[in-house]
């Protein structure tokens, strides 16, 4: 029974490992995120009208644009909605944006902490009953052993 205990314990121990690596790759995603919006940040507060910038145009191609009137910017809202904003306020949406991701980032890492102490205890649980089977065998190699000398 025990070793079939010990079957369960892996496999849980498994599936536990398979979402800490999910939730980390969730992590970096948002970290990605984060670095994006960092990045508009500094252009907003660095750029001014009449700049030429590479716009992206999609499948890793650009093109060189004029920037007409950097006091107007569209922010990406999440869900689909975007809105028009002039650059402090733009700059702000996308510093309210940041926060979120932090808070995100910190939600994730909790559960990996959590999921991280539930793999421990369960690691625990499979040594004691890995010792315990070891004791079970020695007991019964030293009590087969007076017996066949009998």
């Amino acid at each position: 029974m025990s070793q079939q205990q010990l079957q369960q314990l892996s496999q849980e121990l498994q599936e536990i490992q398979e979402q800490i690596e999910a939730l980390e790759t969730n992590v970096q995603s948002i970290q990605q995120e984060k670095t994006e919006v960092d990045e508009a940040i500094e252009a907003l507060e660095t750029l001014e009208s009449g700049s030429t910038v590479q716009m992206p145009i999609g499948g890793g191609a650009y093109l060189r644009a004029t920037i007409e009137d950097i006091d107007e910017a569209i922010v990406d809202l999440g869900a689909d909605y975007a809105a028009e904003f002039e650059e402090d306020d733009a700059i702000e949406a996308l510093e309210n944006k940041k926060e979120n991701l932090d808070d995100r980032i910190d939600e994730v890492n909790e559960e990996i902490a959590e999921l991280e102490t539930e793999s421990e205890e369960l690691e625990q649980q499979a040594q004691q009953l890995q010792q315990q089977a070891m004791q079970q065998q020695m007991q019964q190699q030293m009590g087969g052993g007076p017996e066949s000398d009998e």
